[in-house]
């Protein structure tokens, strides 16, 4: 089918949302409530690095409305952290300003609050450290004791035995000799804040059974938040609801504290409690983006061929690792793909703790931290040798059979497609050719104003590495129910997955409904993450639709007494393609006593 004839794709269409979210109908988790659901809130750390000396928690708790008060001291010893666990829920030992020293739950928001300024604590201020090369010193302040030098192991169970987490093959100093050019500096990519979206994180917990756990959070990924609920807190049976995201930006991808705060609460009150972070503690206590500060040296050609790179990567996690050794796998492949031609490689990473927030994922995972800090040397080798980056980046960038190691440390070879032309008509529509003049040569002058142009370079592999399900489900009235587990953060995700049924089923889009994103009642998916939602999670949709078509069209084939590969569908009807007036209703094929479910796979 040619793009001229979809019927849906590309072409304009309301979303599935679209009236819920502009009059308001749409539930966000600040909007949800329950029955005897508790409003619950943190205490946070005033000091960067200390210990609490003692905690009296008497006044608070005396406090009409308040139902539960949690310390490190009774707190459910839950722990996370890559690659084993490090960090608790709440410890006695605080690491960032914003760690979390008390829990209340209560009646209200306004009195869990006002119990907050009940507790009395008394802290032992303790040394700071905020930077990774300081950190690194033998007489630097200590996060862990478990973890001298403040560094963390760089093992990724998550990605299998060999993770990827350096980048050593070939022959560096056979490949710096082969270089024209030779360039070496440290850059960094640090000090980024969260993005930020408009939506704090929040999440309401409750407790169906002493092994039974509902999570409802404006989760970005309720998958993947269900299995770090269950492998932190010990419950296998954790079933996790996604309700309308306002925004993720990669960000919510597992906002794990939230929702395990809320689950302490819950499991000491036996009620459903509600957490939701302030637009304040959103922005001065949530996680970060990773520091990445890299020194390395490059070898070039005068063709723009790389030769040789070496180095070491410094990666800042803040007060604890959760995904840091993931993203620096990720990373560390990305880097390859945009640097191909390079055989000859000596890159290592360390993964640092220090007292600033800690860092989880945010859009770009790995590779944008590592690249961003990679770029500006590379181009500095590019100014010397006078070469125009686009034509540099589209010679190393990887190809269709090129190899690369990617995060589970696995030598891959290239399958996707040659980038060189979609970088070539990116060029020619922004006019590259006319308004680039050379390194640091202005485009235009006007008067005391110079402007100038850049380019720089990103690329994901990890678009379809993870697996994805998803069930189409046919009736008899003509209607179809997508089973998937697709949480919507703003991207219209949902409506185009909608469409995608639609196109293959040939279904007006307002006979067709997709499910809440439930963990318990959708097949598995890896949610949207990797820029993976249209490409991989469409691909297990489009699947399970032309599967359940192909059941339709094989019942059809009996009532209609034609072959199957003469009929099609349109519209709730089964008609012979040459004979279109040959038709029957999906009623008469289905009845209204079954269901025809197509189930599709996105294998990794």
């Amino acid at each position: 089918m040619s793009a001229e004839t979809y019927r849906y794709i590309g072409k304009a269409s309301p979303r599935k949302d679209a009236w819920d979210v502009v009059t308001g109908a749409a539930e966000y988790i600040d909007d949800m409530k329950m029955p005897g659901m508790l409003h619950g809130k943190v205490l946070r750390s005033p000091h960067a690095h200390a210990d609490i000396v003692q905690i009296d928690t008497t006044k608070a708790a005396q406090l009409e409305g308040v139902k539960a008060l949690l310390t490190y001291k009774d707190v459910p010893d839950w722990k996370a952290g890559l690659p084993e666990p490090h960090q608790r829920v709440m410890d006695r030992r605080l690491r960032y300003v914003g760690d979390a020293v008390a829990l209340v739950a209560a009646t209200t928001p306004e009195i869990a609050e006002e119990a907050l300024d009940l507790i009395e604590v008394e802290y032992e201020v303790l040394p700071a450290v905020y930077d990774m090369d300081e950190a690194l010193k033998p007489d630097a302040p200590q996060l862990y004791e478990a973890y001298p030098k403040n560094t963390l192991p760089s093992d990724c169970p998550l990605f299998g035995p060999k993770s990827l987490k350096d980048i050593v093959m070939g022959d560096v100093e056979k490949g710096f000799k082969e270089a024209d050019y030779v360039a070496e500096g440290t850059y960094g990519y640090e000090n980024i804040p969260n993005p930020l979206p408009p939506e704090p994180p929040g999440a309401i917990v409750r407790w169906d059974g002493p092994d039974r756990v509902t999570a409802w959070g404006s989760a970005q990924c309720p998958n993947i938040m269900r299995l770090k609920m269950a492998r932190v807190m010990g419950v296998y049976e954790v079933r996790v609801i996604g309700a309308h995201c306002g925004g993720s930006y990669g960000s919510k991808i597992e906002p794990w504290l939230v929702f395990l705060y809320a689950a302490a609460l819950a499991k000491a009150t036996h009620r459903p409690v509600k957490l939701y972070l302030s637009k304040e503690e959103h922005f001065s206590t949530y996680t970060l983006r990773l520091g990445s500060r890299i020194h390395a040296k490059i070898g070039m050609k005068k063709d723009g061929t790389l030769t040789a790179v070496s180095g070491e990567w410094l990666v800042d996690c803040g007060a604890f690792s959760n995904m840091t050794q993931a993203m620096i796998a990720v990373g560390c492949g990305e880097l390859q793909m945009m640097m191909n031609t390079c055989r000859n490689w000596n890159l290592t990473t360390k993964t640092i703790v220090t007292n600033r927030n800690p860092s989880d994922a945010v859009r770009g995972y790995g590779g944008q931290e590592l690249k961003s800090a990679m770029l500006p040397l590379w181009t500095g080798i590019m100014e010397k040798a006078g070469l125009d980056p686009v034509e540099v980046f589209k010679k190393n960038y990887v190809r269709p059979g090129d190899g690369y190691y990617w995060r589970d440390g696995k030598w891959y070879t290239c399958s996707g497609k040659d980038y060189t032309q979609a970088m070539e008509n990116g060029a020619r529509v922004f006019g590259w050719n006319e308004k680039w003049k050379g390194w640091l040569k202005p485009t235009a002058i006007d008067g005391s104003k110079r402007t100038g142009v850049g380019v720089g370079i990103h690329g994901n592999a990890d678009a379809g590495e993870d697996a994805a399900e998803a069930d189409v489900r046919l009736t008899g009235e003509g209607s179809v129910v997508l089973h998937c587990c697709v949480a919507e953060s703003g991207m219209g995700e949902r409506s185009s997955l909608c469409k995608m049924v639609g196109e293959v089923l040939q279904v007006p889009l307002e006979r067709i409904s997709i499910t809440e994103p439930d963990t318990l009642i959708n097949p598995f998916n890896l949610d949207l993450v990797g820029s993976r939602g249209t490409y991989a999670v469409g691909y297990a949709v489009t699947d399970a639709a032309e599967k359940a078509k192909d059941m339709l069209l094989e019942i059809a084939s009996k009532k209609l007494e034609a072959p199957k590969e003469i009929l099609e569908t349109e519209d709730g009807y089964v008609y012979v393609k040459e004979k279109p007036d040959i038709r029957l209703p999906w009623r008469k094929i289905i009845s209204h006593v079954r269901t025809l479910t197509g189930h599709g796979l996105k294998d990794p």
